[in-house]
Parts: C-alpha cells; structure tokens; sequence
C-alpha cells in the first residue's frame, strides 16, 4: 500500500468542494489515513513550497495559499500517488481530462483545487512536512459498500 498527500485548496473549501473531492478518492479506493483543516500560516507555505521560491509566481502561490482554510490529506491505496493524480488531471484545467477535480472545478492553473504528491518520494517528503506519525491511521480502503 502507498500513502500520498493532497491539499484542497483555499478556492475548494471555500467553493463547498471538500466532501465531493473526498467523495471522488474514496470511490477510487483510497484511504483517508490523515485529516487538517486549517489556513496555512506564510512560513508554512513557504517551507512546503520552497523548491518553487526563485520562481516567478511563488508570492502569489504563497498568498493564495494562504487566503484561507485548506484541508491536508494523507490517503492510502495500492497506486495512490498515480491514482491521485489521475482523478486530479492536469495542472492547467484547460488541460485536464473530463471528469477530473481541475477540469470540473478549476478556474486556472494558478487555483487548481488541489495539489497532489508528484512521487512517492515527494509523497513521503510531504506528509512529514504536515502530519506526525501517531497522526496517521492504516485501515484498507472499503470493498463492500461501492463497486
């Protein structure tokens, strides 16, 4: 089993999004190993983001991040980063495939919805950086409520 990280976004709480995003991980068969809601203090968004600092678009990427609450996840299941990251789609929405969260909620690229481990080794890097060992739960994804 694989464990990866997930952020809704300011833009998806505030949008009413949090248990339709959820909604879509779980049917996939995935885990919610570990749960926050909370707004991201800057050093927080800073720290977590600090490969993107020398970039043009790191200040509004902090401030957006840090507009408002946002829900962290850890979620568990066989393939979890890739699945995660197929039920996402593209960074640019205008990219995504129907039927993933940025084609059907995203507005730009900039406030995406959501972001999602890119590796297990970020994945692993990512969950440290916002949970605690003893914060994290393992019990196997349901197989008998849902297809």
């Amino acid at each position: 089993m694989e464990t990866t990280f997930v952020i809704i976004k300011p833009n998806g709480v505030k949008g009413g999004l949090i248990g339709e995003i959820i909604s879509r991980y779980e049917k996939s068969r995935l885990s919610v190993s570990a749960m926050k809601f909370k707004t991201i203090e800057k050093s927080e968004a800073e720290g977590f983001y600090a490969e993107h600092k020398e970039r043009g678009f790191f200040p509004e990427l902090v401030a957006f991040m840090t507009s408002g609450p946002s829900v962290l996840l850890a979620l568990s299941g066989e393939k979890a980063v890739e699945k995660v990251r197929t039920i996402n789609g593209a960074t640019n929405p205008a990219n995504a495939s129907p039927g993933t969260i940025r084609h059907d909620f995203a507005p730009n690229t900039g406030e995406n919805i959501v972001h999602s481990s890119d590796s297990t080794t970020s994945a692993a890097r990512e969950v440290a950086f916002w949970f605690e060992k003893k914060e994290i739960a393992s019990y196997p994804p349901y197989s008998h409520v849902r297809g």
